[in-house]
């Protein structure tokens, strides 16, 4: 295994060229969304020997370690993200993952927190002026010579407006109060431009790489015309705001989302696109389609990474390099993100089949 890397050699300027289509490079750049701690603290402390701290024990010694393993992976940057504390309804359930530690939460699609514009006067939205950057300080300030940083806000506006509302309560919204629905996008919108504000000040920022789930396997969560009314407005807004800067705006939106394909890249300017998944549109396909447009970010599939084994997965991975990475705009990583259950032996081996 080359991983993790004994002499690192990390070129974030490099990564954005190959991404924004400037040459192509000898073989393509890694690229990931999250990984989760699971997956992350055995690598950390049994590989690179280095001491687990939770961030409320010491961030410090947290962050320090989350550089190290971006560091260390060979990756040309760290990407993170926190959330502005939107209150929101959720359930839990045991996290069956191996290793998992505590349970596992997802939205309440039947429950909102805002449903009426009762509900909406009485909401204590969260202040910007009160959020923590001090994650995002301490990394931009610590990393090791060449690395660069992506953030953004956690969680995007279609996403919080779901959970803010409900999946159920904002589908009978769109009809039935569309008013309501305007006033909590403007709210949310507002706070997450403030937020960007503050990030886009961050030194060795190169790219803004938001989250923002709009689709599931066979279309949009809401229909296209309600995500160009509603949510696509804002992401304009932000990747202007990245442009502006210098830098560009890239896109991790799971689902189908091929009614606004077309919008995203001409209308919001998305400069890359993550979040594949085969049965809905391979990334190889993807990339065959838009990749002289736009970069293919990952790709490959969360399947293959939980429920292979180590060489297939180095199979799929070496297939997907061959066929994407000749063209350029390529970075190859998950599909999705490296969740719980996906064992760190595949992993380690989608890195190693990587850089090999």
């Amino acid at each position: 295994m080359k991983v993790p890397l004994k002499k690192p050699n990390p070129d974030s300027e490099r990564f954005i060229r190959c991404l924004l289509g400037e040459g192509v490079p000898e073989r393509p750049p890694l690229v990931e969304y999250t990984v989760d701690h699971v997956v992350m603290k055995p690598i950390v402390t049994e590989l690179m020997g280095r001491e687990w701290a939770e961030p409320e024990d010491s961030q410090a010694v947290y962050w320090d370690n989350v550089i190290d393993f971006w560091y260390r992976m060979g990756y040309d940057f760290v990407r993170m993200e926190l959330s502005l504390p939107f209150r929101r309804n959720f359930l839990l359930a045991p996290d069956t993952a191996p290793q998992a530690e505590g349970d596992r939460s997802w939205a309440d699609e039947h429950r909102g927190t805002i449903t009426t514009w009762e509900d909406f006067e009485r909401y204590d939205w969260p202040s910007v002026d009160e959020a923590d950057f001090f994650p995002y300080e301490y990394v931009d300030s610590h990393l090791p010579e060449g690395m660069g940083l992506m953030v953004s806000h956690g969680g995007g506006m279609c996403e919080h407006l779901t959970w803010i509302m409900s999946y159920e309560g904002l589908c009978f919204a769109l009809y039935d109060s569309p008013e309501l629905v305007q006033a909590i996008c403007e709210r949310l919108g507002s706070l997450m431009e403030a937020y960007y504000e503050r990030l886009l000040e961050l030194e060795h920022l190169i790219a803004i790489f938001p989250g923002d789930d709009m689709g599931f396997r066979t279309g949009t969560l809401i229909s296209p015309e309600h995500l160009r009314e509603y949510i696509l407005p804002w992401h304009r807004k932000f990747s202007d705001m990245a442009h502006e800067r210098g830098i560009p705006y890239f896109l991790h939106s799971c689902g189908n989302v091929e009614a606004v394909m077309e919008d995203l890249i001409g209308y919001v300017g998305i400069d890359g696109k993550h979040s594949f998944e085969d049965a809905i549109m391979p990334a190889w396909k993807f990339h065959e389609k838009y990749g002289d447009r736009i970069a293919t970010l990952g790709g490959v599939d969360v399947h293959v990474l939980s429920y292979s084994d180590e060489d297939g997965v180095r199979r799929y991975v070496r297939k997907l390099i061959d066929t994407c990475a000749p063209k350029g705009m390529f970075a190859v990583g998950s599909g999705n993100s490296i969740p719980s259950y996906v064992p760190v032996e595949n992993y380690l081996a989608m890195l190693d089949e990587a850089l090999s």
